[in-house]
């Protein structure tokens, strides 16, 4: 028989597993440039991120869109 630790413990693991599969996932050749806003794209960032497109800024609204964040 579960008991609430089991359960939450068991709705913790679906929640890692939603947000691991609705990740952004980038392949290919980096930009220099974010194709949002045109602003250079660090060394760093594409170094770290293959096929990185946007900058962080762009990516980050682009992540809050896709899950249907709304401004205030």
């Amino acid at each position: 028989m579960a008991d609430e630790i089991d359960i939450a413990q068991e709705r913790i693991e679906a929640d890692l597993a939603a947000r691991i599969a609705s990740r952004t996932v980038y392949t290919g050749i980096s930009a220099k440039e974010c194709e949002d806003c045109g602003e250079d794209i660090p060394e760093d960032r594409r170094k770290a991120v293959d096929g990185v497109k946007l900058c962080k800024l762009c990516g980050d609204l682009a992540e809050l869109k896709a899950k249907g964040v709304r401004r205030g």
